[in-house]
């Protein structure tokens, strides 16, 4: 058995145990260093191996809008059946995805949309301040790269959708800029001649690369006295004022924090919490383009209407799409990364070179039904506290996330209301 030391006023530092280590574990970890607090962190894996090693590495904090609507519920069927399209429910799971696909539709209605599209802007208008604090304690700043962001369209027809569309973001001070024709070859020479408009957003940044995000902020987290325990958490009691979290072994902390991400549900069910948490798989690309004579992309870019994204990393260009209701459980499907290819030849025609060298990657998103994560402390056991459930916007959403729970813990005012984001919501 291993007893973290209870602390008093002049004697040690509080414990505390992060549960999950993505990039919204990797955060609060460190916010908690910052405050003062002696921190271990455990994951089952490697830190930032999880669902904060494949995304697009693009802080997307104009997606305010969740994901259940209903516009997404009246195209659904059709992206379904579409074996091109983003959207996929293998037929093996439906059964287990039935609950909460209930609680999807539930999600989409007028009053809890915009409850939700409030709450979103919230967190991403918090968003890249957050980021900018954390990297400037760290001496990082070079990870966030103010890179602007286009997303486009090849129907020419659906320009007045693409105004529309920026004059809906400008309501929530979001900028955006029209391009077509010369403009948008400058701005980005090697898409394809049938992208007919994009709109570019100026003040959009990406990271470097979101798994070297991930290890410098683990690199740092271990030189200022973390701890790492790559071990899985199979139970989680909080007790009297301390919580005992049993790997092989049994650790007991004055605090914990799960940031478990998808892999939670388990450890939420001991603790009495019920949230319509679901594994939303994401799958990716990542082409090695070192040896064209130019490079693909200058920007992330998005597709309005194949809904994927493209993004140049250090590690390569990122291709990121799909979202498939599939659980924990099942093995990836070939079908979805070449679904990939096809879009991203489509868009870039310099990627039409087999010769390319690429990897594949699947990983699981942690999607709750009303798109919002859980921020809060345990409704009857304040010494355990939660962060997670942050679908496509966990990079995004990391270090504001990490600044509220930790707010939380230290019983001082968040940045703004939290409640939206409550674990009894449901």
């Amino acid at each position: 058995m291993t007893q973290s030391a209870i602390h008093t006023p002049n004697d040690v530092q509080s414990t505390v145990a992060v549960i999950g280590a993505g990039v919204v574990g990797l955060c609060t970890a460190l916010e908690a260093q910052r405050h003062g607090y002696q921190v271990t962190l455990f994951d089952k894996g490697l830190p930032g191996k999880g669902a904060s090693f494949g995304n697009a590495g693009y802080l997307a904090t104009e997606l305010m809008d969740p994901l259940a609507t209903k516009k997404t519920l009246s195209s659904a069927p059709k992206m379904w059946i579409d074996p091109k399209g983003p959207l996929a429910l293998p037929w093996q799971y439906l059964p287990k995805a039935i609950p909460w696909l209930a609680r999807f539709v539930r999600s989409a209605s007028s009053s809890k949309v915009e409850a939700s599209r409030k709450a979103l802007y919230q967190l991403n208008q918090a968003a890249v301040p957050a980021w900018q604090r954390c990297l400037a304690d760290i001496g990082a700043q070079e990870h966030l790269v103010p890179s602007g962001y286009l997303l486009v369209w090849e129907s020419a027809s659906k320009l007045e959708e693409a105004k529309a569309h920026a004059a809906y973001l400008a309501q929530w001070e979001v900028e955006s800029v029209l391009l077509q024709g010369a403009q948008l070859r400058e701005k980005e020479p090697g898409l394809a001649e049938t992208v007919s408009h994009a709109l570019f957003f100026p003040n959009a940044c990406r990271v470097k690369d979101p798994y070297l995000l991930s290890k410098h902020l683990f690199a740092v987290f271990q030189a200022r006295g973390g701890c790492f325990e790559q071990a899985e958490v199979d139970k989680i009691h909080p007790q009297g004022n301390s919580v005992r979290v049993v790997t092989t072994d049994l650790h007991v902390f004055e605090h914990a924090i799960l940031c478990t991400g998808a892999w939670g549900k388990p450890l939420l069910k001991q603790v009495g919490i019920s949230v319509p948490l679901e594994a939303e798989r994401g799958y990716h690309l990542t082409i090695d383009t070192t040896d064209l004579k130019s490079k693909p992309l200058k920007h992330p870019i998005g597709s309005a209407e194949r809904k994927f994204v493209m993004s140049p990393l250090a590690s390569g260009l990122r291709v990121v799409g799909i979202t498939e209701i599939g659980g924990l459980r099942l093995p990836a499907f070939t079908h979805r990364f070449n679904v990939l290819r096809h879009h991203s030849r489509q868009l870039l025609p310099l990627l039409n070179n087999s010769a390319l060298p690429e990897s594949e990657w699947m990983g699981h998103r942690p999607t709750i039904a009303d798109s919002l994560p859980v921020i809060d402390r345990h409704p009857h056991h304040p010494q355990l506290l939660f962060a997670f459930g942050h679908h496509h916007l966990g990079l995004t959403q990391a270090a504001i996330s990490a600044e509220l729970v930790i707010s939380l813990l230290r019983k001082t005012e968040p940045e703004f209301d939290v409640a939206p984001y409550r674990a009894d919501r449901f």
